[in-house]
């Protein structure tokens, strides 16, 4: 009941129920506009909630972060173009849908897939996270090491094109977090006398620099090129019955386990699980030979998944304080400047907080649906935004997120040079996932691996100790499979040639 008071108390506020409306049409508008998405937008935002109390800062995160998802498949839909990494496979089915005249049905379908992925991925992710917090709480030092690394390993071993860019990436930003005052002794490390960093460096200039200023850049770079038209002519309607959706039901509920499983593991995410699902949907399919023409079946598989992945990534988060993804990533670091520290313990010392995430969530995924059902002849609006206009304002946005962090110069410079980094990254085609991860987790894997060294004084225990054991087999397992793979897919074609 406490904690129900205390959900009612947040949102009978105006100033709440302000931040969460304006929250989720800047994620849909974010996640709308290709190039931008619902991650860039808590990225550019969080700064502004650091002198906002703990529940108005995470109503207004979570609101961009469900909003820009939710709206992801929008220019995917109409324009054929991604709005962001999430909506990939959504562009397969939705956008040959508006060609045929169906954009209304596509957009529908959008919808409600988004709906029901983040609704009940929020119920359900409310109702594991404090049982896995319990299982965490038999976990020690060297638990907590093993899964710190197998969750960074598995970032590295899905990373596009070469994994050893992937691990070239984590290295950096392990390294990148170990700046600053060492956690036994407080000797300086890496700050070559500069006060400013002794700390550590400053988390937003980081994230903006290597993930929006770099992008911004680039995207400039590559010049304005002219957004197709959409047609708005055929947005009117729903475009569906209750029979399209009831005859859907097998494809949802395999798409949402597949979301809300994928969105678990940590660093895989929306932008993972939108693929496996729809190439489930596929291979399950009696028509595949429809699929990529305008089939519902690619479109709920797409939006469900993705949307189910949010859930999936919370329960690492709350429960392990593991981010499921950049996102939450992000919020980890959102709740650290408030003073919240997600793991085990966060239940028994912020477990109003904890309700008020997964409440948030399933609200927003409300308030979306009824956003993006009455405003579906705007969008087409929303995607003509011309780049010129959008990019300098994002850049500006950046560098006030980056002074009002500290009031100090010193982080706007910081994030300069963070963006020469990501523009480094961008052009050699190094993944930026396993470096957001590896920074963030870094601390705690320092912290833990010399907690476990105190305790015992030996690396056997790593290994001695069930848990840790696979855990730490995991890590080196997904770190050497794929080059296993390869080898014996050599030795294969060479015995068959």
């Amino acid at each position: 009941m406490e904690y129900v008071n205390f959900i009612l108390g947040e949102y009978t506020s105006i100033i709440n129920i302000m931040l969460w409306i304006i929250g989720n049409v800047i994620g849909i508008i974010f996640g709308a506009i290709p190039g931008l998405s619902g991650a860039m937008a808590v990225m550019l935002f969080m700064p502004l909630t650091f002198t906002m109390s703990s529940g108005s800062a995470i109503i207004f995160l979570i609101s961009l972060w469900i909003g820009g998802v939710s709206g992801g498949f929008i220019g995917s839909v109409l324009l054929g173009i991604p709005g962001s990494p999430s909506s990939v496979a959504t562009c397969w089915e939705g956008y040959p849908m508006t060609k045929k005249g169906l954009a209304s049905r596509a957009l529908s379908i959008g919808i409600l897939a988004s709906f029901v992925g983040s609704l009940f991925s929020a119920i359900i992710g409310v109702m594991l996270s404090q049982q896995i917090a319990k299982i965490a709480f038999a976990m020690g030092p060297w638990e907590y090491f093993g899964l710190c690394l197998l969750a960074i390993t598995l970032v590295i071993a899905i990373s596009k094109g070469n994994m050893f860019k992937g691990l070239a990436a984590a290295s950096l930003g392990l390294l990148l977090s170990s700046v600053g005052a060492s956690p036994i002794d407080a000797v300086a490390r890496f700050t070559f006398g500069n006060i400013n960093i002794y700390g550590g460096l400053n988390l937003t200039a980081v994230l903006m620099g290597v993930f929006a200023i770099s992008s911004i850049i680039v995207d400039f770079s590559k010049g304005y090129e002219p957004i197709p038209k959409s047609d708005s002519a055929s947005l009117k309607g729903i475009g569906l019955k209750m029979a399209d959706i009831v005859t859907q039901w097998v494809n949802i509920v395999r798409s949402f386990l597949i979301g809300l499983w994928i969105g678990f593991l940590p660093g895989m995410g929306a932008g993972l699980s939108n693929v496996v699902a729809y190439s489930a949907a596929k291979n399950a399919s009696r028509t595949p030979e429809m699929f990529g023409k305008g089939i519902d079946d690619g479109l709920w598989a797409s939006e469900v998944s993705n949307n189910a992945a949010i859930g999936g990534s919370l329960i690492p988060m709350t429960a392990l304080g593991i981010p499921g993804d950049t996102t939450t990533a992000m919020l980890i670091g959102a709740l650290t400047i408030h003073g919240l520290e997600m793991g085990p313990m966060a239940f028994t010392n912020s477990g109003d907080i904890i309700y008020l995430m997964y409440t948030t969530v399933a609200l927003s995924a409300i308030l979306v649906a009824i956003l993006q059902m009455f405003g579906k002849r705007v969008f087409p609006y929303i995607l003509r935004v011309p780049n010129h206009f959008l990019q300098p304002s994002l850049l500006v946005i950046c560098l006030i997120s980056a002074y009002i962090t500290s009031s100090n110069m010193a982080n706007v410079w910081l994030m300069i040079l963070f963006a020469i980094v990501g523009i480094v990254m961008i052009i050699g085609k190094m993944p930026s996932s396993p470096l957001l991860l590896a920074f963030i987790l870094g601390p705690t894997i320092e912290q833990n691996m010399l907690k476990a060294f105190q305790y015992t004084g030996t690396v056997s225990t790593f290994f001695t100790r069930p848990v840790s054991a696979v855990f730490m087999i995991g890590a080196i397992l997904s770190i050497f499979a794929p080059a296993v793979r390869y080898v014996l897919a050599r030795i294969r074609q060479q015995l068959s040639a």
